[in-house]
């Protein structure tokens, strides 16, 4: 974290009473991480930089390559802490940083949070959505043991490069519906647009505008993007493997 493994450099010196506002981005080019605080919540306030309509106080933080997430602590319990990954071989490894109160003298305290499940929705509202102006079915299969024995990705079963699959309408919302036929994670990036969140895993939600959405694995997510940036768009997955063997596809304006 911050260049530095777990230890190694200055902690986070903090006040009692104090509110921190943290800013997390996921640098990392193939890893999904989970973060904790322990005696402390996260009270999320924006994803990809973009205010959430519902903030909510969470145990841990679920955090993909390229997302960023935004998040508000309280530091209401003194004492020497680890902010790292839940994951004890990662933490172990140097995926972590001290938290350090004022006044504290004690060696940096790790407890897991409680068991729960990271769940995007609860940051949204129950508005309904626009019907969009065209729909968009992408499904996502893996390949097993390609050259190498290293696995290769389809989406709607080509592998890329190709470019004339998936032509938008300008001017219009268009709904991409992510199939994830996997046992992997993917999140799946779009770029020069937001969407918003419509439902994962067929429960529902609103307002929540981001650039990159965690899939869950055999999951399925919706999202609508509003149609108006004209030219050719990269789609991806940002696991790096995944994108330099097969995952990614051209969308292009009509």
């Amino acid at each position: 974290m911050n260049d530095k493994m777990l230890g190694a450099g200055e902690p986070l010196r903090v006040q009692p009473g104090q509110r921190v506002l943290m800013h997390l981005l996921n640098a990392s080019a193939a890893q999904i991480h989970r973060v904790a605080l322990p005696g402390h919540k996260f009270q999320v306030i924006a994803l990809d930089g973009n205010p959430v309509p519902a903030p909510q106080a969470v145990d841990f933080i679920e955090i993909a390559p390229g997302e960023r997430v935004d998040a508000i602590v309280e530091m209401n319990s003194p004492g020497v802490w680890i902010l790292g990954e839940l994951r004890d071989v990662a933490r172990q490894s140097g995926m972590g940083i001290v938290v350090e109160y004022a006044n504290q003298q004690q060696r940096a305290q790790w407890t897991r949070p409680p068991q729960s499940r990271w769940d995007y929705t609860i940051f949204g509202t129950a508005s309904p959505h626009p019907a969009p102006d065209q729909t968009i079915d992408m499904v996502f299969e893996k390949v097993p043991g390609g050259p190498h024995g290293i696995n290769h990705w389809l989406v709607n079963d080509k592998e890329y490069p190709y470019e004339r699959e998936f032509v938008l309408r300008q001017g219009g919302r268009c709904r991409l519906v992510f199939h994830n036929r996997s046992n992997d994670s993917h999140p799946l990036h779009i770029h020069r647009h937001l969407f918003e969140l419509v439902e994962l895993n067929g429960k529902p939600t609103a307002g929540i505008k981001k650039d990159t959405v965690i899939v869950p694995s055999f999951g399925r997510a919706t999202v609508d993007l509003v149609t108006d940036q004209p030219g050719l768009t990269l789609f991806h997955c940002h696991i790096q493997q995944h994108m330099d063997f097969g995952f990614m596809a051209l969308f292009r304006y009509a």
